[in-house]
């Protein structure tokens, strides 16, 4: 339906026809007054003679606007800000206070998909994501626990699903139905992370650093490292990493590039470290800029990013695993920047606190802020892009956006 604008400016043109062709009010055979009326009285005269020209200016006025109707277009209303973003938050069935934790779909059918949160949140979309509905499992509720569901992941049409209390759930047949896979009571931490990796394989990691993975559904696990993050700080604490003997014994942020390297921040910021397939330790370093860690990640191109609390934002020099790093200039308004989502090797978007949206179309080097969510009082901490059409960002008290393009 069109706007009131757009009614009121739209040309006339049955009005303006009708006006110019009315035998009453033909500009090619003006009025003339009956013999009658002119004999009158002259005050009678003039005021008939009054209401003549007045007639022939409307009608000289209506013909105007029939010839020139057709050559002014209408005035579109302008388009609001938040119109032009490439981001929409999309409203969830959840109650106030979730926390969204991971996103991911189904390769082969990218408009199936979960959600996952706090309060044992776990939502379903069958249409891409633009509708969430919730999904009961069976086997996450047979006890009496409040799951924090973690991370999600899958390969083809096999899932993963981790959580705290330590629970782990598989599919393979594409989430339609999840069966939960028993674990180990001395595992060390809790898990965070889990990837698929191949036919009834994943690969599982903790924040006390364990790293484990399975070829046979998760009823067997092998340990990748040798010992956790506390034991190898312990044992190498005296090699001149800085705050290693205030470490509490778990990450503050784990990630995981595509060729399967790690890079952790431990839970104070005032260090990280890698790990590399292959390598029987994690490999801990000292932090090059003087405020704390907050998050770090991969690049497109191979390289890090690197998060500091307060806002700064900070490349690594090269690709792979560096400790020199430069910072970048972003609009953060003094928010805190939480993660770093890359749709190409080019475009980039960084979420953080209190609504901040930032841009780059040139790998990280230049940043520009999208105010699609300046007035959405949450915290955005997760990008997440499915491939380069599908992403999402994560926010507290269930905030999601989903990107437009």
């Amino acid at each position: 339906m069109a706007t009131l604008q757009q009614q009121l400016l739209k040309p006339s043109w049955t009005s303006s026809l009708f006006a110019s062709s009315s035998p009453r009010h033909s500009l090619s055979q003006p009025q003339l007054l009956p013999r009658t009326i002119s004999s009158t009285s002259p005050k009678a005269s003039l005021h008939n003679s009054s209401i003549n020209r007045r007639q022939f200016v409307a009608d000289t006025a209506a013909a105007v606007s029939l010839s020139l109707s057709p050559f002014i277009a209408p005035v579109q209303p302008a388009k609001s800000e938040e119109s032009l973003s490439e981001w929409e938050r999309l409203y969830l069935p959840i109650d106030p206070g979730v926390v969204l934790l991971d996103i991911a779909f189904v390769p082969d059918d990218l408009n199936h998909g979960f959600l996952l949160g706090t309060r044992q949140t776990i939502l379903e979309t069958k249409d891409g994501g633009r509708t969430w509905a919730p999904r009961s499992i069976p086997s996450a509720e047979e006890e009496d626990f409040n799951y924090r569901f973690n991370s999600i992941s899958f390969k083809g049409k096999e899932g993963w699903i981790v959580g705290k209390p330590a629970i782990l759930l598989y599919t393979s047949d594409a989430g339609e139905s999840w069966e939960r896979i028993p674990l180990s009571a001395q595992l060390p931490g809790d898990m965070v992370y889990i990837k698929a990796t191949g036919e009834k394989s994943a690969e599982m990691v903790t924040d006390e650093g364990a790293i484990y993975v399975t070829s046979n559904k998760g009823y067997n696990w092998k340990a990748a490292v040798q010992e956790t993050v506390s034991a190898t700080l312990n044992r190498t604490v005296s090699s001149g990493i800085s705050g290693a003997s205030y470490y509490t014994g778990t990450f503050n942020t784990v990630n995981r590039s595509p060729d399967g390297r790690y890079v952790a921040v431990s839970s104070r910021g005032n260090f990280y470290l890698t790990w590399e397939p292959g390598q029987p330790f994690w490999q801990p370093h000292n932090r090059a800029i003087a405020r704390r860690i907050q998050n770090m990640g991969w690049r497109a191109d191979g390289g890090l990013w690197l998060l500091v609390r307060g806002g700064g934002l900070f490349l690594s020099k090269g690709t792979g695993i560096s400790e020199e790093f430069e910072e970048v200039p972003v609009q953060s308004r003094g928010f805190g920047i939480l993660d770093v989502g890359y749709r190409s090797k080019e475009e980039a978007w960084a979420a953080g606190g209190s609504g901040v949206l930032l841009k780059t179309t040139n790998g990280g080097r230049s940043w520009t802020r999208d105010k699609a969510a300046d007035n959405i009082a949450a915290n955005l901490y997760s990008v997440k892009f499915i491939n380069d059409k599908k992403g999402f960002v994560l926010g507290n008290d269930g905030v999601l956006l989903q990107y437009l393009g």
